[in-house]
């Protein structure tokens, strides 16, 4: 997969306030988009954003254009 996650998303968003509890009970990012990050498999534009909303960041903090031959 050409694009991956730089940091571990999860973690990031449990660091600012945001453990998986709080994220579902304030529906701030669908049970599925939360599976996918743990799973390490990239999510919508939509979800993108909402977490650099959250963490405060760019989407180049987050994620990586990885070349497959290297």
């Amino acid at each position: 997969m050409p694009i991956i996650y730089k940091i571990d998303v999860i973690k990031a968003l449990k660091d600012a306030g945001y453990n998986s509890n709080r994220i579902r009970k304030e529906k701030i990012i669908g049970q599925q988009s939360l599976q996918k990050l743990r799973e390490g498999k990239l999510v919508s534009w939509a979800t993108l954003e909402t977490i650099c909303k959250l963490l405060n960041c760019q989407p180049g903090d987050i994620i990586e254009y990885q070349d497959d031959e290297t």
